[in-house]
Formats: structure tokens, C-alpha cells, sequence
């Protein structure tokens, strides 16, 4: 979440994933996806910063996780298939 303030001072906390577009004319305005609009304080720059800081963080913190055993996650198969044969298979999940 971003922390922003409205024109009465007020701050509160927006999740960037849901906004779909920022404009200034002349303040700034926050469209999110369901289309709620909310002027702030901030400018534009402000805004994309607070952004890309929100994700640097969340990169970050997924790097801290500990590494799993198991099988890796991955979009695309590693070359090294004969490890892949000598692991035994994942537990399936408790129904």
C-alpha cells in the first residue's frame, strides 16, 4: 500500500495494483480500476515514486523468503533432468 493525502489533509493507504491511471489538472487524480477517482496532494512524480518504492519493497522482502527443498518454481524447465528423475514426486495436499 501507498500513503497519500487528500486535499483536507486527511492521509490514507492505496494499493498501486488497483490504480489505473494518474493525471494532473492542475492536482493530481487517481483513477483505480472500478473507477473511484481521488484527488491528492502529491504530484504525479510523487505518485510514480511512491510506486516504484512500494514495488522495490515487495521485490525485496520476496528475496528475504528462505529457500525451499523441492522442486523449484519455474516458468520455464531447467536443463538438468536427471535430478529431476531421482527427486521423489511433491506430497499432494490434505483434502
Amino acid at each position: 500500500m501507498i500513503v497519500v493525502t487528500r486535499l483536507n489533509g486527511t492521509r490514507f493507504a492505496i494499493n498501486p495494483d488497483l490504480i489505473e491511471r494518474i493525471h494532473e489538472s492542475p492536482d493530481t487524480h487517481l483513477v483505480t480500476l472500478d473507477g473511484a477517482a481521488y484527488v491528492v496532494l502529491e504530484s504525479l512524480a510523487e505518485v510514480v515514486e511512491l510506486i516504484a518504492d512500494y514495488r522495490a519493497y515487495v521485490l525485496s522482502k520476496a528475496r528475504d523468503f528462505p529457500a525451499v527443498t523441492g522442486y523449484p518454481l519455474s516458468l520455464v524447465p531447467t536443463s538438468d533432468t536427471e535430478d529431476d528423475a531421482r527427486r521423489p514426486a511433491p506430497e499432494q495436499p490434505r483434502k
